[in-house]
């Protein structure tokens, strides 16, 4: 079931945002206090949204809430990520498989962020850098002030982030330590995907593959891999016939940049394959 409602706090009332938005949307204090919890309730002020949890939070006259309610969404209960390194005005964290990196308009409790913000200590801010995709895991970077965001998100837009992943793919994409460049555009822009084959498996027709990418396109991995005949195993949208009870098999396990605030070179890599 899904809901959209807006509601305005008429003039010379003062009205609780709880209150209000179960009054005109229909459903109890309670499943609209939840709603709020989880990011699915915005306070709408001067052409700004910001999400609004406070319950008893109190309006004036003329401000307007909207509640984008999705009781499939809010009913989840999402997998628990990992900070694996916390340097203070940035995080790396381990991103499990199902796990969003950001929210939606409908609710946060489920994105990486979000679990930053609430279980970081001390509390920061949690800004986005960049995404991996729901289906995926491994690591992704969290800045924790706006500046220390733009600097990490000019390393990504000029390339100056290696980011590694390793991918079971279906078919023999070559000989055991053979490379390859797979540059087909994506969605108009350039794109580039490097590859070397770690190992192939007859029994499963599967081949494993460490890739290493400077861009960051839209599914650039699953995208580039299902035009090559090579899906990755697993996905639900590019890999026809493809899917499999473990998942996405693909991981994003390095990063190496130089850090921005140090001016030393920082490598994070995951010790081991999930």
């Amino acid at each position: 079931m899904r809901i959209t409602v807006r509601s305005v706090v008429a003039k010379g009332e003062r009205r609780g945002a709880c209150g209000l938005l179960a009054e005109t949307a229909g459903l109890s204090r309670l499943r609209i206090k939840d709603a709020m919890q989880k990011g699915a309730v915005w306070l709408l002020r001067r052409g700004s949204a910001k999400r609004l949890r406070r319950a008893k939070a109190a309006l004036r006259p003329g401000e307007e809430l909207a509640l984008y309610y999705d009781d499939e969404l809010l009913g989840r209960d999402p997998p628990a990520a990992e900070c694996r390194h916390d340097l203070s005005r940035y995080s790396v964290w381990f991103k499990p498989a199902g796990l969003m990196t950001q929210g939606t308009r409908y609710g946060d409790h489920c994105s990486l962020l979000r679990q930053a913000e609430v279980f970081l200590r001390p509390q920061r801010q949690a800004f986005l850098v960049h995404r991996l995709d729901r289906e995926a895991c491994g690591l992704v970077i969290i800045a924790h002030d706006q500046a220390a965001a733009g600097a990490l998100s000019r390393l990504f837009a000029e390339r100056r982030i290696i980011k590694r992943y390793r991918a079971e793919l279906r078919g023999r994409v070559g000989a055991q330590g053979s490379s390859g460049r797979i540059g087909l555009p994506l969605d108009g822009r350039s794109a580039a995907t490097d590859y070397r084959v770690m190992s192939y498996d007859a029994t499963s027709d599967t081949s494993l593959v460490d890739i290493e990418m400077s861009t960051g396109r839209r599914h650039q991995i699953r995208r580039h891999f299902a035009t090559a005949g090579f899906p990755v195993m697993g996905d639900p949208s590019y890999g026809k016939n493809n899917r499999n009870t473990e998942g996405l098999k693909l991981t994003a396990w390095g990063l190496e940049f130089i850090c921005p605030f140090t001016g030393r070179s920082v490598a994070f890599h995951l010790d081991r394959m999930p």
